[in-house]
């Protein structure tokens, strides 16, 4: 465990304490199979420990409502200073927290390898993991939301499929949903489709890889939950800029959920399970050499991050790890080798205000999908790189709904600034934050909204 000295006392002691980090954030693995990860009293004991560093330095007020609701704590108490905040209202900053990861990889000065030794994200999972071993008022709704396997299967029978999402826009029974389970009645809430990606993809064309320096030539799609059971569109446009660059593809097949809502739920035990089920095959494809890609931002980052910390001695984790990429650092990388195709075919995009979603730009590789967005002639970026507020299945809860779109408002206002005059499309590598964006700027045509890969479809004119 991290260590629980006052901060205070730490400072006036240690004259050589750095004022920051001038280093690369590092990450040590995730402690959770350790007894004392699940101890409240130690948790509570380093929480005290961290907010304190937190209130000293207030860097991160503006990313989510953990740190406002913690600095007002702070403020409005009698000391104003942590010994004034009683330790059960520390949940109230816990509960704010829904795992974007940017305090850590894109603000925090005290994240390791310094001798704070910060890990703000990874502290607030632990916190979850403990409440869902207590049990929480909302445990029934928040498991219901988070299995989104289950919830696909069941919601894309032709039977059904067209009844939840009729129900989806009925404003009484939202209203009577935001009653019983919990759901606001005003959040926008994705439609399921009768044609699940992975039953309905074409194959590959192509069966001759051609490898580059920087990427292998072939790839292996893992679709993700939303794509299958959402919109298989994506994953459909996904495999035809694929086959469009010669790329030879196979499906990842028995997928699973990626883990990712069940993480931010603190139910790292159904993370474990889940993993169990993904990793075997996928681990395979990356021994057979296969590129790894998912089409959202949130699962490339539990291969990449989440599940490779919390199994941190797992070799097929670890070699998953390795072989997964984001779909635009591949074909940018795909581009470096000379092995892209940039002939587009249709006269440009025209203006395109694109998103950078939180857990892509945590994953440290750029703006890969700016980089190809800006190759389309007559196709103007404007690019907005601040959290949209959605955050999964936080944003729709009915107790996060409203401030969900208050983090989201200077988003939407710089989504509708495009320097180039009236928007064409609306962008981001998160569908879930399109469309929460594309609520806050009460958007009426849906063809506006448009995930990267499919504006890299129509470019080609596929």
């Amino acid at each position: 465990m991290a260590p629980t000295a006052n901060t205070n006392t730490f400072i006036e002691n240690n004259s050589m304490a750095k004022e920051g980090n001038l280093e690369a954030p590092t990450r040590h693995p995730l402690d959770w199979k350790n007894p004392e990860f699940y101890d409240k009293d130690s948790c509570l004991t380093e929480m005290e420990r961290v907010f304190d560093i937190c209130h000293g330095c207030r860097r991160c007020v503006s990313l989510c409502g953990s740190f406002p609701t913690l600095f007002d704590l702070i403020d409005e108490s009698s000391t104003m200073e942590m010994d004034g905040v009683k330790k059960d209202d520390y949940w109230k900053v816990v509960d704010q927290c829904y795992m974007c990861d940017l305090c850590y990889m894109t603000k925090c000065p005290y994240t390791p390898p310094h001798e704070w030794n910060l890990d703000f994200p990874h502290l607030m999972l632990r916190a979850k993991a403990i409440q869902h071993k207590e049990g929480t008022e909302t445990k029934f709704r928040d498991n219901v939301l988070s299995n989104t396997s289950i919830n696909g299967k069941l919601a894309s029978i032709p039977v059904v499929v067209q009844t939840v999402n009729a129900s989806a826009k009925n404003k009484t029974l939202r209203k009577m949903g935001e009653k019983v389970l919990g759901v606001h009645k005003d959040a926008w809430l994705p439609e399921f489709s009768s044609k699940p990606f992975t039953k309905n993809y074409e194959q590959s064309s192509h069966t001759t890889a051609v490898d580059g320096n920087r990427t292998p030539g072939k790839v292996a799609v893992y679709s993700t939950c939303y794509v299958n059971w959402n919109e298989p569109g994506i994953g459909h446009d996904l495999l035809k800029v694929l086959d469009h660059n010669a790329i030879p593809f196979v499906v990842a097949e028995k997928q699973a959920c990626c883990g990712m809502p069940k993480l931010e739920l603190g139910d790292l035990d159904a993370v474990e399970d889940l993993m169990k089920k993904n990793i075997p095959q996928l681990a395979k494809l990356a021994r057979e050499g296969y590129a790894i890609i998912t089409p959202i931002p949130s699962c490339t980052l539990m291969f990449k991050q989440e599940l490779p910390l919390m199994f941190p001695d797992n070799a097929d984790v670890q070699a998953v790890k390795a072989a997964m990429w984001d779909p635009f650092d591949y074909f940018v990388q795909r581009n470096k080798d000379g092995l892209l195709r940039t002939d587009f075919s249709i006269t440009g995009l025209g203006n395109v205000s694109y998103h950078i979603a939180c857990h892509l730009r945590v994953q440290n590789v750029g703006q890969k999908t700016r980089e190809v967005l800006e190759m389309i002639p007559n196709t103007t970026v404007n690019t907005v790189e601040r959290c949209s507020g959605h955050a999964g299945t936080w944003g729709v809860k009915k107790e996060f709904h409203e401030t969900a779109m208050k983090i989201g408002k200077p988003v939407f206002n710089r989504m509708k600034d495009h320097p180039g005059g009236i928007v064409d499309f609306i962008a981001s590598d998160c569908q879930l934050a399109g469309h929460h964006i594309e609520q806050g700027m009460d958007i009426q045509d849906q063809d506006k909204v448009k995930h990267p890969l499919s504006l890299l479809a129509m470019a080609y004119g596929l």
